[in-house]
């Protein structure tokens, strides 16, 4: 079955709190971001271990499989964002069309215990990439495809909202 694609602009994140996940991350700062980004890998753990891990809810929603995937992809895409913009003066970044990638990487056909293993390694990672930026290099900008334009630091403080607020999907999910 087909999932509909996410084509929203979720950048608003940076402007207000999120009405499903309650996250505000205009509440954070760029040093929270690494430890929220290790606390959100401990989460997908039990997660990735239940036994609907390839269960989607709906005909409309991931499997818990598909969104920890998706969340260690993103971990490795935020990771190359960010070091391009380390790298280069306001690079633009290349497309990523998340719900295409899941579909030619075959999510839900994955083994639970590998992705878990990778989001945790490219969780690490990209929290240590974080920790490594130097505060003069927190305004270096970088641009989606779209346009939409963060800085460093902006770009961390949009990037938290994806991993928790889908560790929240597949935990409301369980809930019913």
């Amino acid at each position: 079955m087909a999932i509909i694609p996410d084509t929203k602009n979720w950048t608003w994140v940076l402007e207000r709190p999120c009405p499903e996940c309650g996250l505000d991350v205009s509440s954070l700062t760029f040093d929270d971001v690494p430890p929220r980004i290790r606390e959100n890998v401990t989460g997908w753990d039990a997660a990735l271990r239940r036994d609907d891990v390839r269960v989607r809810p709906n005909e409309s929603t991931w499997s818990t499989l598909e969104y920890a995937a998706h969340v260690r992809d993103a971990f490795r895409i935020f990771g190359a964002r960010l070091a391009l913009m380390l790298e280069e003066d306001d690079p633009a970044f290349a497309n990523w069309d998340q719900d295409a990638t899941a579909v030619a990487e075959r999510y839900n056909e994955q083994d639970p215990a590998t992705v878990g293993t990778e989001l945790a390694d490219a969780g690490e990672a990209l929290a240590a990439a974080f920790e490594a930026v130097p505060v003069e290099a927190l305004g270096r900008t970088g641009r989606r495809s779209d346009g939409s334009a963060f800085t460093v630091e902006s770009l961390a403080l949009y990037f938290i909202h994806d991993p928790v607020h889908h560790l929240w999907d597949v935990s409301h999910a369980a809930r019913g």
